[in-house]
C-alpha cells in the first residue's frame, strides 16, 4: 500500500517515522517547504514529490493530512476525490463548512478514515476509560479535565508567533488545539447535550487566538464536565478527575499514574504506565491501528463522522463564549 504524507512539520515527521517503524516501505511526502521535504527524504530515505499534482499521479492508496488546521478539509477532500483512505490530524477542521460533503464523499467511495486521537492510546486514559466502563466508581456525576503548556515551549527553536496555534487564519487557538480533551471525555462519558464557555486572549503572548478557555459540558447522562485549557502554564500540566457516587478516579500525565478510590473497599488503588513507556508510543499505536483498519481488521476509533461530533462541541464552545449563552448540541 502506498502512503502519501502531506505536511512534513513536526507531526508529519512523527507519522513518517512511525510508518517506517511499522514496516511500511512505499511512503511519499509533500510539503510546500523544500527544506522540510529534503529533511524527511534524507532522514527516512523516502521519496518526495514537488507538487500535489505529481503526488496524485503516483496513485497513493492512503493520505495522511498533517498541515495547519485550516487546510485539513480541502486537502482531505482532494485526497478522497483521488480515492485515498484518510488519516487527518486533529481537529477535522476549524469550521463546519465543507464537512458534510466530505462525509458523503468518503461514505460513497467506501473510504477508511481516522482523525488524530492519540490520547485514546495513552495507557492512563485507556485505563480510566476501562474503570468508567466497569462502573468501578459507580454512577458518574462529574469530571474535571485540564491541560496547559506555555505556547513558546511547544516547539523550541521555532517562532511561536508563526505557528498555526497562534494564528486565527490557520485555525489556531487553544480550544481546537486541545480538542483531544473534548474527544476523550466524550469517549468516556458519552454524548454532550449543552455547552457553556468563557474564553479569551488573556496573556501577553503575541497571538491573535484565544489562549485560555473554561468550558462547561452537560452530558446527556446528566453528568457535568469542566474543562480548563490554556497556552500559559510554564510547566506542562495534563490531568483528569472523574467523580462517581461510589468513588473517584484521578489521572495525571506527568506522574504517569491513575489512582482511584473505592468507597466499598475504602482504599486507593493505582495503575502506573508500563515500564519504559514514552509518549511516541501513543502515536505509534495510533498508526498501527490505522493500518489494521485499512486491512479490515479493526474499525476506526474516531472516523470523520465521529470527529465531526467532537468538532461540533468545540465550535459550540466558541459560539457560547462569543455570544455569552448556553449552546445546545443537536
Amino acid at each position: 500500500m502506498k502512503f502519501l504524507v502531506i505536511g512534513c512539520g513536526s507531526i508529519g515527521k512523527r507519522h513518517i517515522g512511525n510508518l517506517v517503524r511499522l514496516g511500511v516501505e512505499d511512503i511519499w511526502a509533500f510539503d510546500l517547504s523544500r527544506e522540510r521535504v529534503d529533511e524527511v527524504r534524507e532522514q527516512f530515505c523516502i521519496r518526495t514529490v514537488k507538487s500535489l499534482e505529481e503526488a496524485w499521479e503516483r496513485n497513493p492508496d492512503a493520505a495522511i493530512i498533517a498541515v495547519p488546521t485550516s487546510l485539513h478539509l480541502p486537502l482531505a477532500t482532494e485526497a478522497a476525490e483521488h480515492g485515498c483512505h484518510l488519516f487527518v490530524e486533529k481537529p477535522l477542521s476549524h469550521s463546519t463548512d465543507g464537512v458534510n460533503p466530505l462525509l458523503r464523499l468518503v461514505q460513497r467511495r467506501g473510504l477508511v478514515t481516522l482523525v488524530g486521537c492519540n490520547m485514546r492510546f495513552h495507557p492512563g486514559i485507556r485505563y480510566v476509560k476501562s474503570l468508567v466502563d466497569e462502573e468501578a466508581v459507580g454512577h458518574i456525576v462529574a469530571a474535571r479535565v485540564e491541560v496547559g503548556q506555555y505556547l513558546p515551549d511547544w516547539h523550541p527553536g521555532e517562532d511561536y508567533r508563526q505557528m498555526y496555534s497562534a494564528r486565527r487564519d490557520l485555525g489556531g487557538g487553544i480550544i481546537l488545539d486541545a480538542i483531544h480533551e473534548i474527544d476523550y471525555i466524550r469517549w468516556m462519558l458519552g454524548e454532550v447535550g449543552a455547552v457553556a464557555c468563557f474564553t479569551g486572549k488573556l496573556s501577553r503572548l503575541e497571538i491573535d487566538t484565544e489562549d485560555t478557555a473554561a468550558i462547561l459540558l452537560r452530558f446527556e447522562s446528566g453528568a457535568i464536565g469542566e474543562l480548563h485549557l490554556d497556552y500559559i502554564q510554564r510547566t506542562y500540566s495534563r490531568s483528569c478527575h472523574i467523580i462517581g457516587e461510589e468513588g473517584t478516579i484521578r489521572w495525571d500525565f506527568m506522574e504517569g499514574m491513575v489512582r482511584w478510590y473505592s468507597a466499598k473497599a475504602r482504599k486507593w488503588e493505582k495503575f502506573i504506565n508500563p515500564e519504559g513507556w514514552e509518549p511516541n508510543q501513543m502515536y505509534l499505536d495510533e498508526m498501527a491501528h490505522f493500518l489494521r483498519c485499512l486491512e479490515g481488521r479493526e474499525k476506526p476509533m474516531l472516523d470523520v463522522i465521529e470527529a465531526k461530533r467532537v468538532l461540533d462541541i468545540a465550535l459550540a464552545a466558541k459560539v457560547a463564549a462569543e455570544e455569552e449563552r448556553i449552546v445546545r448540541i443537536n
